[in-house]
């Protein structure tokens, strides 16, 4: 029988997508010393391009080099690093893929030890266990938030430039721009603070200035929080009037997510029973959504089985799968579907049992990252790699380092 999540859909722009799988972004870290991609990174999206992935999206890109989510991310702001984004973008792209580079700066969640002072909206810190890692935040000022937009514009008309296919900006997740976005996290008191108009002023000037900045029908996308799920947050109903914005400035496809690193719904935790049987974590918002907006939607999260994807798009729920981990264990998800020789991807919590590790979640995005690595060496993913040889591998490599913050996605 033919599955829905084999159809084509074609974007408001014209680009036609094979099929409804996207491999979401999980970040990498496989960049060489200066923040350029490498061979890992070329062989690891081949992979997931032979793979069978409609879009696959980048694990974040930065756009300024002294603003790093973590160490040995790509940076991608000047031209010297066109032949390295050629090589990823022209190995990416086979097998009729679109590859999309996701844009970021990750504003007051930057890492001690990258700067000794971040930025964000307003010099608010963030609370819980990131607090640790992360540098303490000063205020932009209005010059500084001008020449950041002007850098998310530049990197995606390189991106463009070297063959890639669209870029996805990341507004979700607590970076800067969801910090842009949250009353909690930004109190500025002009024309990019305030009430929700001024607070997402941010987010659209950047997507202008990508338009801007790019030609002809190279797609742009937008990763969203539904909610921050915190106290005085971003809120589902902020979400709804900024996505009809969107949808009015000409975004081409929107993917909703949610929490940050101080709530990481992302990551599954405190998942309601109702949610676990349609297994999508904000597939009941995306329905929600869908009565107020009408431009694709991606729903990140929780899928794991054929027939749960397939039901989603029956029902109209979102037009896109995407898939993070799953593609980390199973790199030809889509294709393995298609010939029916997997009907479910077991994705199985990482604990060692020992609180003060597990609460975090660091090691677990840390055993993710190194099945990655696996792909980009060439050889092939351990599912079943224990979580205690991981942790010894990570500190064999790193060596206390190992519990940095590392990013799901």
């Amino acid at each position: 029988m033919n599955s829905p999540l084999f159809n084509e859909f074609t974007l408001k722009n014209g680009t036609v997508i094979k099929n409804r799988f996207i491999k979401a972004a999980m970040s990498e870290a496989l960049a060489n010393a200066q923040n350029q991609p490498s061979e890992k990174i070329f062989k690891l999206y081949e992979k997931w391009a032979d793979g069978g992935a409609g879009v696959v999206i980048s694990g974040h890109v930065m756009v300024d080099r002294s603003a790093l989510a973590e160490p040995r991310n790509i940076v991608v702001d000047n031209e010297a690093v066109l032949p390295f984004l050629e090589t990823w973008a022209k190995r990416g792209t086979k097998n009729n893929t679109h590859l999309w580079m996701q844009l970021n700066h990750p504003g007051k969640q930057t890492f001690k030890g990258i700067v000794d002072e971040s930025v964000a909206p307003s010099a608010i810190p963030l609370e819980g266990d990131i607090s640790r890692f992360v540098a303490p935040p000063r205020e932009l000022r209005h010059e500084e938030i001008l020449k950041i937009i002007q850098r998310f514009g530049y990197s995606a008309k390189l991106a463009q430039k070297a063959g890639f296919t669209g870029v996805q900006i990341h507004a979700a997740h607590g970076y800067l721009i969801s910090q842009f976005l949250s009353p909690r996290h930004n109190q500025r008191k002009d024309e990019w603070g305030g009430d929700i108009k001024g607070r997402m002023k941010f987010l659209l000037e950047v997507y202008r200035e990508i338009r801007n900045q790019t030609i002809g029908d190279f797609s742009i996308a937008v990763k969203m929080n539904s909610a921050d799920f915190m106290k005085a947050g971003f809120t589902e109903e902020e979400c709804i009037y900024v996505a009809e914005h969107l949808e009015k400035e000409g975004v081409d496809l929107l993917e909703i997510s949610g929490g940050s690193y101080e709530s990481p719904q992302m990551t599954g935790r405190n998942v309601k029973e109702s949610t676990k049987k349609r297994e999508a974590y904000f597939l009941d918002f995306a329905e929600k959504l869908r009565l107020s907006v009408n431009f694709p939607i991606m729903v990140t999260g929780g899928f794991r089985t054929k027939t749960g994807m397939e039901e989603a798009i029956h029902t109209n729920a979102t037009d896109f799968i995407g898939l993070a981990r799953p593609f980390a264990v199973c790199p030809e998800l889509p294709n393995q579907m298609k010939q029916n020789k997997v009907q479910k991807v077991e994705i199985t919590p990482k604990q060692t049992g020992i609180r003060a590790i597990d609460d975090s979640s660091l090691l677990e995005s840390t055993w993710y990252a190194q099945q990655l690595e696996r792909i980009g060496l060439g050889k092939h993913v351990r599912p079943n790699y224990s979580i205690w040889f991981s942790l010894f591998q990570a500190i064999i490599k790193n060596g206390k380092e190992v519990f940095q913050l590392r990013r799901a996605r």
